[in-house]
């Protein structure tokens, strides 16, 4: 870690802005950090959303024409578009590299299978695999009751085997600890060539829970996160079963 990213995060470490509206934190580039140990948050199960929706401007809605042109077409009624298969199919998936304290890394995430355990290591558990962005998402939670045993976790977004459009998506990971406001990190950057994006790290710095935003979008897959943030894990071609997928 550099300097300024050491004091970058001093310089965020004691940021509590909740919502009054929502209840939320939202984490941004100008307040990236919040710490759930000083919330008094960082016991139980944190619980980690992914959701997403096609932004609207992508869907085919009606155009507006010049009625001085064509001054008759505002007495029709407006046409119904229907959801052709030519629009772009968005598959976002929802992951998450670990390293505890005793050395020990690897990945929870839906391609391979690789589900996790919430109450044994890595105390992570993924909670399955949606593909359209539902109310209810894709969900992390992660066991902080153990939290003596994680060093650091990454929550990344990717999508698999679709075309990349994190620029027509508009997603959204939410962290609900047990305690508190919710905290919000919005992938809302134009990447349109991107296939993955590390999203929040959550790290134990001297016993304390910090969470800091990320959203650093790259053109690979997890290989690439892993160069980006020294992982050192190995990897190769993975694919997602029938019921996966």
């Amino acid at each position: 870690m550099g300097l300024l990213d050491g004091l970058r995060r001093g310089r965020n470490d004691d940021f509590d802005s909740g919502n009054a509206a929502t209840n939320a934190i939202e984490l941004t580039k100008r307040h990236g950090q919040v710490s759930l140990t000083k919330q008094g948050a960082a016991t139980g199960h944190l619980r980690v959303n992914l959701s997403w929706q096609m932004r609207t401007s992508d869907i085919g809605g009606p155009q507006r024409e010049s009625l001085l042109r064509h001054p008759f077409k505002a007495l029709r009624p407006p046409e119904v578009v229907g959801h052709s298969r030519s629009m772009v199919n968005v598959d976002l998936d929802l992951g998450c590299l670990y390293e505890l304290q005793d050395g020990t890394k690897g990945v929870v995430q839906p391609l391979g299978g690789y589900l996790g355990d919430v109450n044994g290591p890595p105390y992570v558990k993924l909670s399955g695999d949606d593909r359209f962005g539902s109310a209810s998402g894709e969900t992390l939670y992660i066991n902080l009751d153990q939290r003596e045993n994680i060093k650091r976790l990454l929550v990344f977004v990717y999508i698999y085997d679709q075309t990349p459009a994190f620029d027509r998506t508009k997603a959204v990971v939410t962290l609900y600890p047990s305690n508190g406001p919710r905290i919000e990190i919005s992938l809302d950057e134009r990447q349109p060539q991107a296939r993955s994006c590390a999203v929040v790290l959550i790290e134990n710095v001297k016993n304390e829970i910090l969470v800091r935003r990320e959203v650093r979008f790259v053109y690979g897959f997890q290989a690439e996160l892993d160069r980006l943030y020294g992982w050192g894990l190995q990897w190769g071609r993975g694919f997602k079963t029938k019921a996966d997928r």
